[in-house]
């Protein structure tokens, strides 16, 4: 019995003495600020923050896949929107209105845009236990979603 009381009060005072600091840095709203590439290192965007919302717009991209089309000359020309067809693909914000949410430690009620398809999707974010950040688009339900996941640009 006296084990048990020692061993308890020693996981206590350790629970008790643990500093909150990284608690604190694990809910930074702003963490996500910053240069993001994709696992397949094709796509760089970077998120800032503006008015206590989140964004991210195109900053690099692979253009290999068509080197008569680099990148600078690259247009948004699959948008619904023919006035918004010659928007320049980079710098392009595909992402939009994130506000970090502390309960569930996310960046929710977000539109992204696709420019590949020229559509927009609701959208949400959260970093994984692996430091990922992971961008879900959905439409209508967040069970269906597709997600990509950015690596920080170091």
């Amino acid at each position: 019995m006296g084990r048990l009381f020692l061993l308890t009060s020693l996981v206590l005072a350790l629970f008790f003495t643990v500093p909150a600091f990284p608690q604190e840095q694990h809910r930074n709203p702003d963490r996500i600020v910053g240069k993001w590439i994709t696992e397949k290192k094709n796509l760089i965007v970077e998120v800032y923050k503006q008015n206590h919302k989140y964004k991210a717009k195109i900053v690099w991209f692979d253009d290999t896949d068509n080197l008569s089309r680099p990148a600078e000359m690259r247009r948004d020309d699959q948008n619904p929107d023919p006035a918004l067809r010659q928007r320049k693909i980079l710098g392009l914000e595909i992402l939009k209105l994130l506000e970090f949410n502390k309960e569930s430690n996310s960046w929710e009620d977000g539109v992204i845009y696709d420019a590949l398809t020229g559509k927009e999707w609701s959208s949400y974010a959260f970093i994984t236990n692996k430091g990922l950040l992971r961008v879900k688009g959905y439409w209508r339900f967040k069970i269906f979603s597709k997600s990509v996941d950015f690596m920080p640009v170091k």
